[in-house]
């Protein structure tokens, strides 16, 4: 079985518009949370989100091409042509060995909005209409632009789509279907009608106060905030990433895929599914017990979320949870949906590359049922070994990988 390791990582968020500048903001507790200024927020009860700030897509596409992408699949070019520039592979791979697994957990939203309120007013449809609105065609797109002819996946399984879609990845490249993978996910969803729907089924918080609104593990949680963005990384087969002299920021070594098969919006509040994920990480990850861990969490700022998630943690480490270091950064960023997975994959490998553990913001409140070491309001330097990120979507999905801190 070949290894993988990561060679490339982009990322367009609510915190900056790389991944390098993503992830400066997190080591210093940077909120990137704000009042919405997309659309009228006197007409929604949820008023604020990790909005994207001062993107550019001709940084990344051709202004010919750019009417012609959904919001959510700019995101995904933008973040996949910085991963592929950072890790050098372009030309260096045979393309039928080159794939692209790359999601979203909603799609073109916004483009679907839009053309119905054309379709309302009588106003002719876009003929991009369709290609605009599709969740693969960021895959697809992506593909397009770097000539990616080995396998393309599109994954959509909500929250847990681009953990997911890293995994499968991970799993392509071990057993030897692809050489590289372009992995990751993107999202879109700040409009209206988003904000109403997830508030509708009382998922969104309505704190008003930005830096109290998403606050992770904290007993006053009452919701998550809605995010944006996408984020990409190369996978690369170890031996193949040596060979042309590619920098490696961390080995990928685990995956777990479950279903809580509970509920289509709730997760199992005692976490038996995330915690049965967890373990098939590890076990693949080959965890002994003695390692220092790091786990960037889901942690969502739900009820229901934080503390299941915290069980489940328990039930696989038993006591040495609560030796762990644990955050979420959402904190930061809010829920980018089908591009939290990614970008929390990011910063998990750059804090075993860096010997720093993120933090969770805003924690003031201590809960009874959350009382492991979240890391609250400031980063701590410590050299963890392995880092697990996890990630659990409406309808049950589960998903955590496991990361390794790669040594010359």
């Amino acid at each position: 079985m070949k290894r993988v390791v990561i060679t490339g990582i982009g990322a367009i968020t609510p915190l900056g518009n790389t991944a390098e500048a993503t992830w400066e903001a997190m080591k210093n507790g940077q909120c990137g949370i704000d009042t919405i200024t997309r659309f009228d927020v006197s007409r929604t009860k949820a008023k604020v989100a990790g909005q994207v700030k001062d993107f550019d897509p001709t940084l990344y596409i051709d202004k010919r091409e750019v009417r012609k992408m959904d919001l959510y699949c700019q995101y995904a070019m933008a973040a996949a042509v910085q991963a592929v520039d950072d890790s050098g592979i372009k030309g260096r791979i045979e393309n039928e060995r080159f794939g692209v697994y790359m999601g979203s957990g909603v799609g073109g939203i916004t483009t679907f909005y839009e053309q119905s309120i054309n379709l309302y007013n009588d106003k002719n449809i876009s003929p991009f209409f369709i290609p605009m609105m599709i969740g693969n065609i960021a895959a697809g797109n992506v593909a397009i632009r770097f000539e990616a002819k080995g396998p393309c996946l599109p994954v959509t399984t909500a929250c847990s789509t681009s953990t997911h879609a890293v995994g499968e990845a991970f799993h392509a490249i071990k057993y030897g279907m692809a050489d590289a993978i372009i992995a990751g996910g993107a999202e879109a969803t700040i409009t209206e009608l988003a904000i109403k729907g997830f508030t509708s089924c009382k998922a969104l918080t309505l704190t008003e106060d930005p830096k109290r609104a998403s606050i992770p593990f904290d007993k006053e949680r009452s919701g998550f905030v809605m995010g944006e963005g996408a984020a990409a990384l190369i996978l690369e087969e170890y031996e193949h990433a040596v060979a042309r002299g590619a920098k490696i920021y961390a080995e990928i070594c685990g995956y777990g895929n479950t279903c809580d098969a509970h509920h289509i919006t709730a997760p199992d509040p005692e976490g038996v599914g995330a915690a049965n994920c967890v373990r098939i990480a590890l076990e693949e990850a080959g965890y002994q017990g003695n390692e220092e861990l790091y786990i960037n969490a889901h942690g969502t700022s739900t009820s229901l979320n934080d503390s299941g998630e915290t069980k489940a943690f328990k039930a696989v480490l038993g006591e040495k949870a609560y030796k762990a270091h644990v955050s979420s950064t959402k904190s930061m960023t809010g829920h980018m949906l089908g591009a939290t997975g990614a970008v929390e994959a990011i910063a998990a490998a750059l804090a075993l590359r860096d010997g720093i553990i993120p933090p969770t913001i805003g924690y003031q409140v201590p809960d009874p049922e959350c009382d492991l070491d979240y890391t609250p309001n400031k980063a701590v330097k410590a050299q963890a070994d392995m880092a697990l990120s996890t990630t659990f979507g409406f309808g049950g999905h589960n998903a955590c990988i496991a990361l390794r801190k790669y040594d010359n």
